[in-house]
């Protein structure tokens, strides 16, 4: 009797989950998977986990870190490690020390991986690890005086280059060491390389892991959902709390930014319980806590109605000087040039397209986008739009001035042009003194 109720379990169990198992194959995660989750006993069980999610046919990223394993390492090693702001201070001494530790990791996880033993969960698995140059690190510099170093923060990721290892349904291994375009290593944060990974790969779920199996509410149950607004608050809550988990509180923040970027799903599990992450991915109710995205944005022209919400973008960039002065008054009478990115009655993003008909060209201007939600190519959206209301107007070109993002324009197609190539009038009003470059796109 008692093994037919275990029988009629397990059918239950493979029953209720082969629904997700049909949705979830083909779907893109990245997994998050912190230094302190490797330290964990039940290590080999969650990439047991993982690999059971690769023969589903899902495609996996596995970003690994090695906060506390590199803590421990510095200090047998006789080094301090100097903070500023929280974040690691990676002088040459401190550098070499945790590349050895992301070496043998990488080593121990891309072995656990391939393990293919009989009677165990990895048998007859043959899963192709790849690891590589996909993430294009740069310096995050001196602040407030402080030199950083080796410490460093992501430039680009290779998306093409990634997506290829996951069509051939190989795991991607991505560890917190990456490579500058000058060929030097800096220290990253696992958490920054996830979530931009998750973002520019249009990932379907972010999953990471902590301590506790999801966020508890103040009763001590655990919230099933989250939209990126309230995990805010309760990310500001943990941190003033002293005996908060700092897992946790690194995964909000992470999650908050991709799921405002357009990641669906981001899911925290527990690291001790054993097989959380399979029943969160496959149980109905799930087992965790889980980041949604806020509802959909609306690209749509702006109206007067939107004077303020414009103001309130782009007057910070025009204390950086990075835009050009408008006053309230210059507004109203080019509003309807504008186009907008609306988020929950807020404006996250706005620009201009400027006629100058005589000449069949328009001016790319204005452009402006929330510092929250700069993470999921908004820019190109809008510019995309004004493209496209260009091409109706039959222009032959549109221009930009800018004086910062160069790199961006050349790289959507835009290339290097001189004032005289500019409209009659707008050469009149060029400004010498803010010598800004002009970007040409040939329609």
């Amino acid at each position: 009797m008692e093994r037919y109720v275990r029988t009629t379990e397990l059918v239950d169990g493979f029953r209720q989950s082969a629904p997700y198992v049909n949705s979830h194959r083909g779907k893109v995660f990245v997994v998050m998977l912190s230094g302190e989750a490797i330290g964990q006993p039940g290590f080999k069980d969650i990439i047991n986990d993982i690999a059971l999610l690769n023969s589903l046919g899902i495609k996996v990223v596995l970003v690994y870190g090695a906060r506390p394993q590199n803590n421990q390492a510095v200090d047998s090693a006789g080094l301090i490690s100097k903070y500023h702001k929280r974040i690691r201070i990676t002088d040459d001494s401190v550098l070499r020390t945790i590349k050895q530790v992301a070496g043998e990791l990488m080593l121990d996880i891309t072995a656990r991986l391939s393990m293919s033993l009989g009677n165990t969960p990895m048998q007859g698995a043959q899963i192709n690890v790849i690891s590589g140059n996909f993430v294009i690190a740069q310096p995050l510099g001196v602040d407030e005086g402080v030199d950083y170093h080796h410490t460093g923060k992501v430039r680009r990721i290779d998306v093409q280059g990634i997506k290829r290892q996951l069509d051939s349904n190989g795991i991607v291994l991505l560890g917190p060491i990456a490579a500058s375009v000058t060929g030097e290593s800096f220290n990253l944060t696992a958490e920054e390389i996830a979530t931009q990974v998750a973002i520019k790969l249009k990932a379907d779920k972010m999953i990471g892991f902590a301590e506790g199996n999801g966020i508890q509410d103040e009763n001590g149950e655990i919230i099933a959902e989250l939209l990126p607004n309230d995990a805010e608050q309760i990310m500001l809550q943990l941190s003033e709390d002293a005996d908060a988990c700092s897992g946790e509180i690194a995964f909000l923040n992470a999650a908050i930014t991709a799921a405002r970027a357009g990641v669906p799903r981001c899911h925290l599990v527990s690291y001790q319980i054993n097989g959380s992450l399979l029943q969160e991915l496959f149980s109905r109710d799930g087992i965790g806590t889980q980041i949604v995205t806020e509802p959909a944005e609306r690209l749509r022209s702006a109206t007067i109605s939107d004077i303020g919400g414009i103001l309130d973008l782009i007057r910070p960039l025009e204390e950086q000087g990075l835009l050009v002065r408008r006053s309230r008054e210059q507004l109203e009478m080019e509003i309807d040039h504008f186009v907008l990115i609306e988020r929950d009655g807020l404006v996250i993003g706005c620009a201009a397209l400027y006629p100058f008909e005589s000449e069949q060209m328009g001016e790319f201007a204005c452009l402006a986008v929330h510092p929250d939600y700069r993470d999921a190519d908004r820019g190109q959206a809008m510019l995309r739009h004004i493209m496209l209301k260009a091409r109706q107007r039959n222009y032959k070109q549109i221009f930009a001035l800018t004086t910062r993002s160069i790199h961006w324009f050349m790289e959507l197609g835009f290339r290097i042009g001189q004032v005289d190539e500019l409209p009659s009038k707008k050469q009149a009003l060029y400004n010498y003194q803010r010598n800004s470059k002009i970007l040409v796109f040939d329609l």
